[in-house]
Order: C-alpha cells, then sequence, then structure tokens
C-alpha cells in the first residue's frame, strides 16, 4: 500500500496553493492513503480563547465544502480529522472518506490541552474515551489525534486489536518537533503498527509557528523512515501490512501485562 503524508498550511490562499500541490503529488505516486493534518480547512480556531463560537460554525462550513474536494486526490482513502455539532456539543472528529462510501467518522478526541494557542477544552468538547480500531479495505487503522498520541495504553491496544497503521493528525508547535517524533515512534513500537502523522505548518502567533514534519515511522523497531520537510512537503512510501502483522509477535509486543 502506498501512503502519504503531508505538512500544509491552513490559511489562504497557502491553503489552496499547498492543496494543488498535494494533489499533483498523490495523482503522480499514486497514493492510495493520503493522510491530512487537524483540522486542516480553517485557520487554528485554538490559537486564541473562544470570543465568539460563531467561528466554529465558520470552520464547520469551511470543512462541509472541503469535503467534495477530497475527491481530487484520486486516492481511495482520505483520512483526517474535522470540527463537527452534534447533539448541540463541538467536537473534532475523525473521519474516513473512501471514494465509494465517502465520508465515515470513526473517532472523537478525547484528549485535550488548555494553554497558550492550544485552548482545546475552551473550544470543544471532550470525545468519549473510546480508542476502537477501525477496518477498512487497506487493512485496520488506528486513531491517535494529536496530544491522544501521548496516552501509550491506547497505541498498545491497537495493536491487540490488530491495527496496521496508527494515524496521528497534528496541529503541533516546530519548538517541539523532536519531542513529537519520539512519541510516533514509541507508538509504533508498542503497537506493532506503522505511524503516520501529517501537520500543519505557518506562523500561529507571535513567535509561535506549527511544525510540520509529518512522518512515516516503521513497526518493528520504531525507526522513522521518512520525515516531511519545507522543501519537500508530501512524502509517499509503500508499506508492508504483512512486516506489522509479523512485528506483534516479537518484543516488546507479545509481553502479556496485567
Amino acid at each position: 500500500m502506498k501512503v502519504t503524508v503531508c505538512q500544509l498550511r491552513n490559511t489562504h490562499p497557502e491553503l489552496e496553493q499547498d492543496w494543488r500541490g498535494l494533489v499533483e503529488h498523490v495523482c503522480i505516486e499514486a497514493s492510495d492513503l493520503v493522510l491530512l493534518p487537524e483540522m486542516p480547512f480553517y485557520p487554528w480556531l485554538p490559537a486564541q480563547k473562544p470570543g465568539d463560537f460563531g467561528r466554529w460554525s465558520a470552520a464547520v462550513a469551511a470543512h462541509d465544502a472541503w469535503m467534495p474536494r477530497l475527491a481530487e486526490l484520486n486516492a481511495s482513502l482520505v483520512v483526517g480529522t474535522r470540527p463537527v455539532v452534534v447533539a448541540a456539543k463541538r467536537y473534532n472528529q475523525g473521519f474516513v472518506w473512501t471514494a465509494d462510501a465517502r465520508y465515515q467518522a470513526v473517532h472523537t478526541k478525547a484528549y485535550l490541552p488548555d494553554e497558550p494557542f492550544f485552548w482545546e477544552v475552551s473550544w470543544y468538547h471532550r470525545g468519549p474515551n473510546r480508542f476502537d480500531a477501525v477496518d477498512t479495505h487497506w487493512g485496520r487503522m488506528g486513531f491517535l489525534i494529536c496530544t491522544e498520541l501521548w496516552f501509550g495504553q491506547h497505541a498498545r491496544s491497537y495493536g491487540r486489536q490488530g491495527v496496521d497503521v496508527i494515524v496521528s493528525p497534528r496541529a503541533t508547535p516546530a519548538t517541539s518537533t523532536s519531542k513529537w517524533v519520539a512519541g510516533g515512534r514509541t507508538a509504533a513500537v508498542v503497537s506493532g503498527a506503522y505511524s503516520l502523522s501529517s501537520n500543519l505548518v505557518g506562523t500561529i502567533g507571535p513567535g509561535v509557528a506549527f511544525g510540520g514534519a509529518g512522518w512515516i515511522i516503521e513497526p518493528e523497531e520504531g525507526d522513522v523512515v521518512g520525515l516531511t520537510t519545507e522543501g519537500r512537503p508530501f512524502l509517499t512510501l509503500e508499506i508492508d501490512r504483512s512486516i506489522a502483522q509479523k512485528a506483534k509477535t516479537t518484543y516488546p509486543r507479545y509481553v502479556e501485562g496485567s
């Protein structure tokens, strides 16, 4: 399976420019799966505390408008997150989009920070503490959206559920890139699954910027096999499900816990 990770700017007209580049890249590479960053189709709301929840509605509308454009990628599977309103509550919802079945909500972000430039608790509600594997025609998948990556029990649980890939859409700052890559490596090691992540890039506020560095990490030793950069914002590599399946039989994945 060919997978694509990326880094995208989420302001206009930069987003439109980056999207055209992503579409071209994915079509040339004939990617099967494309992973998008966290809530990529509207400027990052949690950069400031909410003063007007009308901006949440605007973000929902912007993502609604972009959903039909996922078909431009010509990939059979597109994965990401988006803002939604469900039963009068605001959520950050993980989704899988397929060319045949279209949009499927599969996970709701459950672990939320609340600090400068990342006022997520202030903006939206915490989802249920459910981390269930998702079956796709390319294998089993697990979601760890951004901050959820640090709750390693869920990566291990995904391994026990037989996932081939853990996807981590992110919106993380440049100052902590190495820490986040370490988190992705750990998730791969404890689960025996490929760890994939895409991130936003660009300025959030004075002296603060998103860090890019989308990654593809292999499941046996947790080695980073590829990172996106400013000069290479889109990265496509072939991954092998059988390697993930074999990794689950080796240390430390087979070790039983209490």
